[in-house]
């Protein structure tokens, strides 16, 4: 009976290292692309502690700055239409409520956009909690086509908010018609949401979702990142930790750019966490405060 386990094992431990060898014979990298060449500001939201988050005076502040890239959110309304917004509900962030599916486009951008908002610290505390700067002044949510229309040479992260209803062909639809396939990353919390877009709008870039992340995750505490093809995304885009699990380090950041993959931090807002993170050799900082990580990295 032993001899017959113990045979049973080393048959195992050879089909392993043959599955093994065959991966890592057979691993490719991600697509060639052009978001790991430097360290990108990616302004969260247009900078969301120094302009109202979402909105195209959000981001016109981040590309005065310097901001290398402009990351959004996205939904869309009653009629159909892609919609940057954060929440699945305008209470947050305007003098309106309900449900941002539930309102023609003409309904949202009645709203005032700005009505909440207030600057923010590094660490994210009101600087003065009464301070209302932009409320009234004629701030509503955009279009993705408006965003595009405005910057038309600037890289994007635009990210799928809602899973349902679907957003893939609408929001295939504005990217080709405004030609912007080459210069975004689209991402989503959903794993549905993105193998949707995936199948619709094949050749636009994106991140990894979640499922994905966590492979190539066991991969490299197995030492096995090296064997390992990424599927149909250019990015990672995740946090330092993750449910108390240390996700970002410099080895992790190594391993995923010889696959070729850019690694890109989320939300990153303060100089510490910025200069730890540009030491690893991160990809990307996703920031609420661009004008800081551009400092920290001298520009």
């Amino acid at each position: 009976m032993m001899r017959k386990l113990g045979l049973a094992a080393a048959i195992s431990a050879a089909v392993l290292l043959v599955v093994i060898g065959l991966l890592h014979l057979t691993a490719r990298p991600a697509q060639p692309h052009d978001w790991a060449e430097q360290v990108l500001v990616i302004a969260h939201q247009g900078g969301n502690h120094l302009r109202p988050d979402n909105t195209l005076v959000s981001f016109q502040h981040a590309v005065d700055l310097g901001a290398d890239v402009l990351e959004m959110d996205l939904h869309t309304t009653a009629d159909g239409v892609v919609v940057v917004i954060h929440d699945d509900t305008v209470d947050r962030t305007t003098d309106g409520t309900g449900r941002v599916n539930d309102l023609t486009l003409a309904e949202l951008q009645a709203l005032d956009a700005a009505y909440h908002w207030t600057p923010l610290t590094p660490e994210g505390d009101p600087i003065d909690p009464d301070d209302r700067p932009y409320r009234g002044e004629g701030i509503t949510v955009p279009t993705l086509a408006e965003v595009f229309t405005a910057f038309p040479a600037m890289p994007m992260v635009i990210e799928i908010k809602q899973a349902e209803p679907s957003m893939a062909e609408p929001l295939c639809a504005v990217i080709r018609a405004h030609d912007m396939a080459d210069q975004l990353i689209v991402a989503s919390f959903s794993v549905d949401a993105l193998e949707e877009f995936r199948a619709v709008c094949p050749g636009v870039p994106t991140s990894a979702h979640q499922t994905e992340a966590l492979t190539f995750y066991v991969f490299y505490q197995l030492r096995m990142a090296p064997a390992y093809t990424p599927r149909e995304y250019i990015a990672f885009q995740v946090p330092e930790t993750f449910n108390g699990l240390r996700v970002l380090s410099d080895r992790f950041i190594t391993a995923a750019d010889r696959r070729g993959i850019s690694v890109q931090a989320w939300t990153i807002n303060t100089e510490d966490d910025m200069r730890r993170l540009i030491d690893w050799g991160v990809h990307g900082l996703i920031t609420d405060q661009p004008g800081l990580a551009l400092e920290v990295l001298g520009r």
